[in-house]
């Protein structure tokens, strides 16, 4: 044992070693304390292995499934699209080679899919579970999850058959981003929409917020619905941070109020970039939430092995039960004191005491301190080992990206974000975008006493100070417009070097490199 210690487990791949750590290490300890009948179920091999999985949630008619057509720009089996609550299914959109629709009951069985443990909510839900399968480009890096509209009163709770927040707690700990939609015409966030984002805590670092249908109103009263949309998810979402926000109109229609097209051009990039960055970072979430639940697994442990540790060996097992239950919050604080465990890693109160109402006490285990040492050097020693295997991985790996769909659609050409403003503007001129304001910069240039047609870094720098940019700033537009590297500026240089100066005080980002169409004429045959 102790030899072990010394010499943690070696994994050819972060997936094999998040198998095999599950496996022989924490799934031990979660049936011994029947972890699954109280929080989540066992893991699978699939969980593991699946694609980054992005979970849309929001009430009814947010645009959920058209936000799905336009990633894919092109129809799924199975979609339906209207202002009324259309979409009653949970849709798993996954890459197939040909399209087609799976039932939820047929999907439940399949073991290369990450859904087997779904069939604990029964023929309800299984019939209102389906997987749209079909080729795409986007779906061979993500899957996305269709959810149904939340519905307000009572229809959402009584109506459906399965419990809804449940289902969707489910998907909140597999999946790799939960993107939460609004309509910027109604934010009114129900009881039950409330009572599903709080299903969804402690996943908080998951959630996105997309402010969508925004073309639709005025700047004015964008800026108004924005602020009642934080103010709402201030009073539901609690965490110190702010949630991001994208704001836009995700579907392939002409823009009804073209004001904000720059906005929502920036946004969508942000978002893009967001959900392109989940492949890459799959292994490191699968490895976060491997330990979160081995936290959590074992602080159920000690809340079990206390219950039964409480329990009277012959009579009065039912009252003791129910004072143990009513004390549950008495017995979290022991716990966290004895075994210094933070407040945030322990369940629910009020949900842990309802479970408890229907257990059998007498049945629980007594502490077993060889699991619970077992998992804690699994958290000391192989979680250290993956987590050098994962950078490992990401360095040896080409830089996985989302490609295909709405990502391709402006990476080239003229409709690329910015693309021919700031430093990009006259990329596709004949003439040198700077000549054309050159006549100015040379009065300048010829007052600061150049000498052989070239002014001196000292001068160049009394002149440039005036635009009131940091030394950093303008320490790089030096070495952008010195193109001769000879620490001198001749007219061309010093009109390149004003022109890169309005670039930066018009808000845009400066080149790392020169851009060739930015090149002095005179200058094209050095640098060729």
């Amino acid at each position: 044992d102790d030899r072990r210690r010394k010499d943690p487990e070696v994994f050819q791949t972060v997936s094999e070693g998040l198998k095999k750590l599950y496996k022989t290490k924490l799934l031990p300890l979660e049936e011994h304390y029947k972890f699954h009948e109280f929080h989540s179920p066992a893991l699978e091999d699939a969980d593991f292995d699946n694609k980054p999985m992005v979970l849309l949630v929001g009430q009814y008619s947010t645009g959920k499934t058209t936000f799905i057509r336009y990633l894919l720009e092109q129809d799924f089996p199975g979609m339906r699209i209207g202002p009324e609550p259309t979409t009653d299914s949970f849709i798993a959109v996954m890459q197939g080679d040909v399209e087609g629709i799976v039932p939820g009951n047929a999907l439940v069985v399949d073991p290369k899919k990450p859904f087997r443990k779904l069939n604990a909510f029964g023929n309800a839900f299984l019939n209102r579970f389906v997987c749209a399968q079909l080729p795409n480009p986007v779906l061979e890096s993500i899957s996305v999850i269709d959810t149904p509209g939340i519905l307000s009163g009572e229809k959402q709770r009584i109506s459906r058959g399965y419990d809804f927040a449940a289902v969707l707690e489910w998907f909140a700990e597999r999946v790799d981003r939960i993107i939460l939609l609004f309509d910027a015409h109604k934010l009114d966030i129900s009881d039950e929409f409330s009572e599903v984002i709080k299903a969804l805590k402690n996943h908080e670092d998951k959630m996105r917020v997309v402010l969508n249908k925004a073309d639709q109103i005025e700047t004015q009263q964008l800026m108004r619905v924005y602020g009642a949309l934080m103010w709402s998810l201030g009073k539901i979402v609690n965490t110190p941070e702010v949630i991001r926000v994208y704001i836009g109109s995700f579907w392939s229609h002409p823009l009804l109020i073209p004001d904000n097209r720059k906005l929502f051009e920036a946004e969508e990039q942000d978002l893009f970039r967001d959900i392109q960055s989940l492949p890459r970072n799959a292994a490191l979430r699968k490895l976060n939430d491997l330990i979160k639940r081995a936290r959590l697994a074992k602080v159920h442990a000690y809340i079990i092995s206390s219950l039964k540790k409480e329990m009277p060996s012959m009579f009065g097992k039912d009252n003791k039960k129910k004072e143990l239950v009513n004390n549950l919050g008495e017995i979290y604080a022991r716990i966290e004191r004895e075994h210094q465990i933070s407040p945030g890693d322990f369940p629910n109160l009020r949900k842990m005491q309802d479970q408890l109402q229907a257990q059998d006490f007498s049945k629980f285990q007594p502490l077993k301190s060889k699991l619970l040492e077992t998992v804690e050097d699994m958290l000391a020693n192989d979680i250290a080992q993956l987590m050098v295997l994962v950078r490992q991985e990401e360095s040896q790996r080409p830089t996985q990206m989302v490609k295909g769909g709405a990502f391709e659609g402006t990476l080239h050409g003229p409709f690329g974000h910015g693309y021919g403003e700031g430093a990009g503007e006259g990329i596709d001129d004949a003439e040198w975008v700077v000549a054309r304001d050159k006549p100015m910069y040379d009065e300048i240039f010829y007052t600061l006493s150049p000498v052989d047609g070239k002014i001196t870094g000292a001068n160049a720098k009394k002149e440039m100070v005036r635009s009131k940019l940091p030394n950093t700033v303008l320490g790089k537009i030096w070495k952008l417009a010195d193109i001769d590297k000879d620490g001198m500026l001749d007219d061309e240089e010093f009109a390149l070097a004003n022109h890169l100066i309005k670039v930066k005080l018009e808000g845009h980002e400066l080149p790392n490199e020169l851009p060739s169409h930015l090149l002095p004429p005179s200058k094209r045959k050095i640098t060729e």
